[in-house]
């Protein structure tokens, strides 16, 4: 069994896309980010970036004690050298599987997170930051389609962990002031992973929590407010400020 920390985001959604896929048993935990869950004490145990996703695997494939995995990217490799599944086991493959999965971590969610920032929750609308991360996410979508020219998925003919990290990125593409008609492979592709039932089971898992209230003032200084000195203590606050 596993054990999934969880909130329905782009990261989040990486792993219900990948555990339904497999057909691996898991239970959601949620952590809800914008009420601070992610500062609990038993939370950052075993994930110390305070962020969701997480896993604890009860089952691990050594047969020993629980193995506990933080970072969406380290999670969907852990799940599938576990199972055997969407992770090449030929150099190659594997090699281009990767190089895609750490383009998204490294790049697409980067910039698409900073994108959603500036352009929907920043309390200043800054131009200049705005049209930064709006264009520099239209470079990265047509990175994408030049990649899926010819291809069913990223990585070739088989959908990977690759395809489970990009696609969640993509669902916003609207509020990232995207034309998805412009990018004609990534829009077939994007339509072949959404119709897919996994897809459709992962999502449907989230809309409990996706139904939550909007980010409330609070929420955003939770989110958006952290640096060393206030996420030391557990529930984000320092010793000056625990009421």
């Amino acid at each position: 069994m596993i054990q999934l920390y969880y909130w329905p985001t782009p990261n989040g959604h990486k792993i219900t896309m990948f555990l339904e896929e497999a057909g691996l048993p898991y239970e959601i935990h949620p952590v809800d980010i914008s009420a601070g869950d992610q500062f609990k004490p038993d939370f950052l145990a075993f994930s110390p970036n305070n962020r969701m996703p997480a896993i604890i695997d009860r089952e691990p494939a050594d047969g020993g004690e629980p193995i506990t995995v933080f970072e969406s990217g380290a999670i969907l490799v852990y799940l599938a050298e576990k199972t055997g599944k969407f992770l090449p086991r030929d150099i190659r493959g594997r090699k281009t599987v990767l190089e895609w999965l750490f383009w998204q971590v490294g790049g697409l969610g980067p910039m698409a997170g900073q994108n959603h920032h500036f352009g929907i929750y920043a309390p200043e609308k800054l131009p200049y930051a705005i049209s930064r991360y709006v264009n520099e996410t239209n470079r990265l979508y047509g990175v994408l389609d030049r990649r899926l020219e010819g291809r069913s998925f990223i990585a070739g003919d088989e959908l990977s962990i690759a395809d489970m990290a990009c696609y969640p990125w993509i669902v916003p593409w609207k509020r990232q002031q995207q034309d998805l008609s412009a990018f004609p492979n990534v829009e077939r592709w994007f339509k072949a992973i959404a119709e897919r039932d996994a897809t459709h089971r992962a999502y449907a898992r989230g809309e409990p929590y996706a139904a939550r209230p909007a980010v409330t003032e609070d929420g955003k200084k939770i989110l958006f407010g952290q640096n060393a000195a206030n996420t030391a203590q557990p529930g984000g606050r320092t010793a000056d400020n625990r009421r």
